[in-house]
């Protein structure tokens, strides 16, 4: 399995792999989101969606469970689990065709559907993460990306990420 690990020392740097992933993108395509509330698994969407072309609000669709923008080509689905509480909800949602369609799934929370959904192609988990500054305090954390491939897709994008650091 191939990995692709960095860190993020602000926004801009969480942006920059972001915009990289949208541009390397072809659906179908899943890419599972992990980390903490506030780790930038929103800010990581929303620069994949900018960096496509979407010009309104990006936002984490936490009530909605899902925001669908689509494309000439194919669609992006962003979903947030964050409020399932048991597996069952993710049966009873109907989203399981949304990842047959020729589609780009980016799901944050996956771990909430229960290991009900697909493979994914490419799981990311973000993290905060110290820099070694002395001077480093949690108000100033940056963060760590971890991102793993779980299918051939994924390890070609791990291959193309890598080279364009």
């Amino acid at each position: 399995m191939k990995t692709y690990t960095r860190y993020l020392p602000d926004d801009a740097a969480t942006y920059s792999v972001g915009e990289k992933l949208a541009q390397l993108a072809q659906a179908p395509l899943r890419i599972y989101l992990s980390g903490p509330l506030g780790a930038g698994k929103t800010a990581l969407v929303r620069a994949f969606l900018r960096s496509l072309g979407v010009q309104g609000a990006v936002k984490s669709p936490s009530y909605a469970l899902v925001e669908p923008y689509n494309f000439s080509n194919y669609s992006v689905y962003h979903f947030d689990f964050y409020r399932f509480f048991d597996q069952n909800e993710w049966q009873e949602s109907g989203f399981r065709d949304y990842f047959e369609e020729n589609a780009v799934c980016l799901v944050e929370w996956p771990e909430k559907a229960g290991g009900l959904l697909p493979q994914a192609d490419l799981e990311i988990e973000l993290s905060y993460q110290l820099d070694d500054k002395p001077e480093a305090s949690p108000e100033t954390a940056g963060r760590r990306i971890e991102v793993n491939a779980l299918s051939p897709k994924g390890q070609v994008l791990i291959e193309q990420l890598s080279k364009q650091q």
